[in-house]
């Protein structure tokens, strides 16, 4: 908050976002957004998140015949269904990570959201990116050309049946190839992806067979922005100095195009 102009106070911000402001008290706040524009801008993107969020769920404001299967005891559920719901959690995990800052760190902390033994893999995938992304000459072990090779290769490693190595393009980044490391002490995969404007990212796979808890978080480090998730035994992690939108862009989609 502006320390130099204290007629709002954060709480008056949130009520005005979601509407819950007096009209003299929102005259006020009005006026002092005029007067603050950063302020009128992150009112501006809470108010979208908001209304972002109450479209996920616009379907669910009446009740419903089958709401009591919801309580029922829980059936046999098959992988193609699991995925589909693992899926649904991250479009509603990305939602609300975009507020973290502000509510997200009460939601994150619940013990079903939080990552089974591997609070390290966001810290290993920047280090990585800062150590290769500033390469050169030798950013990776092998180059795109060897798409192929690289797969098979860092698929054995990993004991990854048929790695696939995400495309990125539609996106706007190009494979420049990849490199075995270590992640968790064990073999780990690391893609790095540069656009046209040279900005680079990579995608970090590591395998922990400890893990049993999917979950969905973002983690920054100053400019560096890492999103990670763990998918059973697998852990993934996407890092680069981009915007969070764009990071969020290539993790949605990387999640659709490694193996479950």
């Amino acid at each position: 908050m502006n320390d130099a102009n204290p007629i709002a106070t954060e709480a008056d911000l949130h009520a005005y976002a979601d509407g819950q402001l007096p009209e003299t008290t929102r005259a006020r706040i009005e006026a002092f957004l005029a007067d603050n524009p950063d302020e009128a801008a992150m009112i501006a993107e809470w108010q979208a998140q908001n209304g972002a969020i109450r479209s996920l769920f616009a379907g669910y404001e009446k009740a419903r015949e089958t709401d009591p299967l919801l309580v029922s005891p829980p059936r046999a559920v098959s992988p193609g269904a699991k995925r589909w719901a693992v899926a649904a959690a991250a479009v509603l995990v990305f939602a609300l990570g975009a507020v973290s800052g502000h509510y997200g760190p009460a939601l994150l902390e619940k013990p079903e959201l939080q990552i089974a033994g591997s609070e390290t893999l966001p810290k290993q995938a920047e280090t990585a990116f800062m150590v290769y992304a500033a390469e050169v000459r030798h950013p990776v072990e092998v180059f795109a050309d060897e798409e192929a090779h690289l797969a098979t290769w860092l698929g054995k490693r990993l004991a990854i049946e048929n790695l696939k190595i995400p495309t990125l393009q539609p996106l706007g980044f190009k494979l420049v190839g990849g490199r075995l490391l270590p992640v968790d002490g064990r073999p780990g995969a690391m893609f790095m992806y540069e656009n046209q404007a040279g900005e680079r990212l990579t995608v970090m796979v590591g395998r922990n067979r400890e893990n049993r808890t999917t979950s969905f978080r973002f983690a920054s480090s100053g400019n560096l922005e890492t999103f990670y998730w763990i998918d059973g035994e697998l852990g993934y992690a996407v890092t680069g100095e981009i915007s969070r939108e764009t990071l969020r862009a290539v993790a949605e989609e990387c999640y659709r195009q490694f193996p479950s």
